[in-house]
């Protein structure tokens, strides 16, 4: 083993994880596993530790670093657990001589194990382009944006990720293109907050903007997707380019956690229910096979068994397709903390009432599927992907290519397919 990183958390997370390896390989650091942790729910925080511990047991010899958003706002916590060699800062993490100071810092065996910065001074972004992360893989990701200015009160993200800064234009232009030329089919772009794109760039460009530039810059391009979104902060550029051009596929997940506009307001979110339901009747219009997903919370502080009802049917008043259900936690030092608390059970049961209202909406979907040919993109010899992010079971096909296929029927799960000529 040289350097192990085990992730927990978002796609962003991944994404630097390959960052990270790199990085901590050229440093010539060895025998060490690289904890990425992730701070969204105590229940994250917890599977860290615990992967700690087990990994330490298994691995005696090995040092472990943590590092990720959950080191960043409890750097202390990690550093005191006897099995954790060095806590590193989540801007700390991506940058070279973070691994050649901890490379040293090992042979030295110094007393201070926290190296953590003050992720709040950090105001710009570096881009990354990782080739042994995009190697071999269908569907690869262009970080463009990190951190987030809003303060929404259920959330420590900010304090784990910063600010929000972004990717200048030419620089994401020139990574989509770098990886296109090395044959990969998809491209996906992420962030923390994806639609605050360019706030922080000369000319405050936005995030429908850096798409049309992607498309225009890199016609070759096959399918460009993008992460979640707020849908209050999406631009007019954005609903255009969702409406004219079929390289963006046609699914958008959106940042939507409740729909009840009381608790809305709590949360500190910006848009209403009733936003988010028009908005997703307007990109219906715009594109009227858009597949739609959305994170949601069940059990916020003070949600009553009506409020709670109102983001129940919210899942088919926006026809939403995919949802992430998020049970209620509750963050060290958010003001959600201190509200009126819902009682566990309760939180349970009505996450489980979500999920299966999300299960119900999937098969529903994949039901409207039957008979359409879609283009298909092969993750692996047996799945795919439709543009809409609906999952394809495959029989023995090559990764990476893009195949009309006819679908035949679904499982309740995956689409299943008849037939399939080129693409």
């Amino acid at each position: 083993m040289t350097v192990d990183v085990v992730t927990f958390g978002c796609r962003l997370n991944a994404f630097e994880s390959e960052v990270i390896a790199r990085e901590a390989e050229c440093a010539g650091l060895d025998q060490t596993i690289v904890i990425n942790s992730c701070a969204v729910t105590n229940e994250a925080v917890a599977q860290a530790r615990q992967s700690i511990r087990r990994l330490k047991r298994e691995q005696p010899g090995a040092r472990i670093v943590v590092t990720g958003c959950a080191a960043q706002t409890q750097p202390q916590m990690f550093a005191e657990m006897a099995e954790v060699d060095r806590v590193i800062g989540n801007d700390d993490k991506m940058r070279g001589e973070t691994w050649r100071a901890t490379h040293e810092a090992f042979a030295a065996a110094p007393d201070e194990k926290i190296a953590v910065s003050d992720i709040m001074a950090v105001r710009a972004m570096t881009p990354h382009l990782v080739d042994a992360f995009q190697r071999g893989l269908p569907r690869v990701f262009v970080q463009v944006q990190n951190g987030c200015d809003h303060r929404c009160t259920f959330c420590t993200i900010p304090f784990g990720r910063g600010n929000s800064r972004s990717v200048p234009m030419a620089s994401v232009v020139e990574q989509v293109r770098s990886v296109n030329e090395r044959g990969h089919a998809e491209v996906v772009l992420t962030g923390v907050d994806l639609t605050s794109y360019g706030t922080n760039l000369p000319g405050a460009p936005r995030l429908g903007t850096l798409i049309k530039q992607i498309l225009r810059h890199v016609p070759e391009l096959k399918r460009l997707r993008i992460s979640s979104i707020d849908s209050i902060e999406a631009d007019s550029d954005l609903l255009d380019v969702i409406a004219e051009d079929e390289r963006l596929m046609p699914h958008l997940h959106l940042s939507l956690q409740s729909g009840d506009d009381l608790i809305l307001k709590r949360m500190k979110r910006r848009h209403s229910r009733q936003h988010a339901i028009e908005f997703c009747a307007q990109v219906k219009r715009l594109r009227p096979d858009i597949a739609l997903g959305a994170d949601i919370i069940a059990g916020f502080p003070t949600e009553t068994e009506a409020m709670f009802k109102r983001s129940l049917e919210l899942v088919d008043e926006c026809d939403l397709t995919f949802l992430h259900v998020f049970p209620y936690s509750s963050r060290p030092l958010t003001p959600a903390a201190r509200m009126p608390q819902v009682v566990g059970g309760a939180i349970k049961e009505r996450a489980k009432r979500l999920r299966a209202a999300g299960e119900a909406a999937l098969r529903k979907r994949l039901a409207r599927e039957v008979g359409t040919t879609r283009k298909v993109l092969i993750e692996s010899a047996r799945q795919g992907r439709t543009e809409h992010y609906l999952p394809v079971a495959i029989a023995g096909d090559v990764p990476g290519a893009v195949r009309a296929l006819t679908i035949a029927g679904d499982d309740g799960a995956r689409l299943i397919l008849d037939c399939h000529g080129p693409a």
